[in-house]
């Protein structure tokens, strides 16, 4: 769920520093539009599957971009990742659970995880699950715009489109126009001291 914007379009917080304007998002995608087909040559054998709700739109947008380079499109969906995930017993109330909807059959076909920002590898982990509840694909990728370190779990990325090395206290906010009606912008908010 988005949070309330200020007038400013920055996000809330002590220190707050703008990483990734519009612009520079653009040109990630774009090298990670590149790079996908550089690596997949069997194009109609991928499907991008994003995460909700940014690693959604940014999957739609890196099949746009494919499209216009290679002239065909390659397909989407989407992988709920809600009750795969190894907290879902420690929260106090249910995740939001939102429908997955992948191309089947998988067999034969890599799947390309999309998300926004990876942090401690634990979202991927549950999507790599979720994937495996629709088959078994060739090959699973994953795609992130953000790489902000901090893994807790052997996990790295095939794709990055910046990576952004932060402390412990700092946080990433990624906001995408069509998600959060706020211009694309990636900001770096250093949490305040209590």
């Amino acid at each position: 769920m988005a949070e309330q914007k200020t007038t400013t379009h920055t996000p809330s917080g002590s220190d707050i520093t703008l990483v990734m304007d519009a612009e520079a998002i653009r040109r990630a995608l774009r090298r990670l539009a590149h790079e996908i087909i550089e690596r997949n040559p069997e194009l109609p054998n991928v499907v991008l599957a994003g995460i909700p709700s940014r690693g959604v739109e940014i999957s739609q947008r890196l099949a746009e971009l494919i499209a216009s380079f290679e002239g065909s499109r390659v397909e989407t969906g989407i992988i709920d990742v809600s009750m795969h995930r190894d907290d879902v017993g420690q929260r106090a109330e249910l995740p939001l659970v939102r429908a997955s909807r992948l191309p089947l059959p998988l067999e034969h076909r890599t799947v390309v995880i999309v998300d926004d920002v990876l942090f401690t590898g634990r979202t991927i982990r549950a999507a790599m699950d979720a994937i495996g509840s629709f088959g078994r694909p060739a090959r699973i990728q994953l795609a992130t715009l953000i790489d902000r370190g901090h893994r807790e779990l052997p996990i790295r990325a095939d794709y990055v489109g910046k990576n952004i090395p932060t402390a412990s206290g700092e946080r990433v906010r990624l906001w995408l126009e069509n998600v959060d009606q706020e211009p694309d912008a990636v900001w770096l908010v250093k949490e305040a001291k209590a």
